[in-house]
């Protein structure tokens, strides 16, 4: 059981998975707004404010992680917006009555035309070049494809990116905020995962790169452009050229590290993505047909990462807690036992002290499974937000 009290930085990650996502991560903050949890965010003039108003807020969520969905939910969290803006926003009530919300919480109710902006320009382009040009049919239908199919997305996330700056964002660049906010992306023409936020300066290795010259909207628009149906957002860098980037769940699923990285101990994870258990009322899914099927793939990759990914950082914390042991039964001296384990820390890049706790849909929420995933049905979106606001009260049974 971990004593969240002795915590000294909490960070939110929030995973992505379209509208029914960012309807869970609502439930979930919800659950941990219950249990004590309070979301800071704003200028970094109202954080200090607030420091100073209050010195030690225990249970303080001061770093946001966010991918996708998570991203949007995690900047509007970030910004200082609190989570009844969320709920003004979608237009869910669960929790929260709509009609208690004071005017100052609300905002502009999130509609289909902020969300899929038509990528017009590349969809009427198609068909003049795959009409006019007779020789792209002489190499076959591969070719045709290849030369007149150059639609890269059926729509952007231009209404996104405009949202956010428009009604939600005060400040609009990370190193104006009073907490610490990561966007992940993936770049579209290498193999890196791109991190937008408040850096020192841009670094990069082969499989990461840090980004500090996107503003806040535009890093989300990135990662919210999900893979055939939003086309590549660019986001220009400082020498001018353009850099594409999409969906940031390609490369991981959960960007916990992330929060890690930068001095969290207690990590709350929050993904929406669980595959179908078998129930009698829905029967198996070979009946019910090729959507649902292709679902259940991507979901159950998805899991198999997720799983693979807590299974390693136990396994780590195994590792180093058994040496420990051994130091100690052996006798050794502090000086080669600080030595034996910092040697471990090193090499196998663990941070002992960073407790985790995750949060999924039950597999008996076979609702989750079934929602659209771009959906914005207030009935749909409430059942989504308590299936979240219940797997969170029952994940943080687990806390002191």
């Amino acid at each position: 059981m971990v004593n969240i009290h002795k915590k000294k930085k909490i960070a939110l990650v929030l995973s992505g998975g379209g509208i029914k996502a960012a309807a869970y991560h609502i439930g979930v903050c919800l659950a941990l707004q219950e249990k004590g949890f309070k979301f800071s965010g704003g200028s970094r003039e109202v954080i200090t404010l607030k420091k100073n108003a209050k010195a030690n807020d225990e249970l303080l969520i001061e770093l946001y992680v966010g991918s996708s969905a998570g991203a949007f939910i995690s900047a509007v969290l970030a910004s200082g917006r609190p989570i009844s803006s969320l709920i003004s926003a979608f237009k869910v009530g669960f929790g929260v009555s709509k009609e208690k919300i004071p005017s100052e919480d609300k905002i502009k109710p999130i509609g289909y035309r902020h969300i899929f902006n038509v990528n017009a320009k590349s969809m009427l382009s198609f068909i003049p070049e795959a009409l006019l040009q007779k020789s792209i049919i002489s190499g076959g239908l591969e070719a045709m494809i290849k030369k007149g199919f150059k639609l890269n997305g059926l729509f952007n996330t231009n209404g996104v990116e405009r949202y956010l700056r428009k009604y939600i964002l005060d400040e609009n660049d990370f190193s104006r905020l009073g907490v610490e906010l990561f966007i992940v992306a993936t770049q579209l023409n290498h193999s890196r995962k791109t991190v937008f936020g408040n850096f020192a300066e841009g670094s990069k290795t082969d499989t990461l790169k840090l980004v500090n010259y996107s503003t806040i909207s535009q890093a989300v628009a990135a990662s919210t452009s999900l893979p055939p149906v939003f086309a590549p957002y660019p986001i220009k860098r400082p020498d001018g050229k353009m850099i594409y980037h999409y969906d940031g769940e390609i490369r991981d699923t959960l960007s916990t590290h992330v929060a890690a990285d930068h001095g969290a101990d207690f990590i709350i994870a929050s993904y929406s993505m669980q595959p179908y258990h078998y129930v009698p009322e829905i029967g198996s899914l070979h009946k019910v047909g090729m959507p649902s099927i292709l679902n259940q793939a991507l979901y159950q990759v998805l899991e198999q990462k997720v799983a693979k990914h807590r299974l390693y950082q136990q396994q780590k914390k195994d590792v180093y807690v058994s040496l420990q042991k051994i130091c100690d039964e052996e006798n050794l001296s502090s000086e080669l036992k600080k030595k034996i384990l910092s040697t471990v820390k090193k090499d196998l890049e663990l941070k002992p002290e960073v407790d985790y706790l995750y949060i999924a849909p039950r597999p008996q929420d076979y609702e989750m499974f079934f929602a659209d995933h771009f959906s914005l049905n207030v009935d749909i979106l409430e059942n989504i937000v308590k299936i979240g606001f219940k797997a969170a009260m029952v994940a943080t049974k687990t806390l002191d």
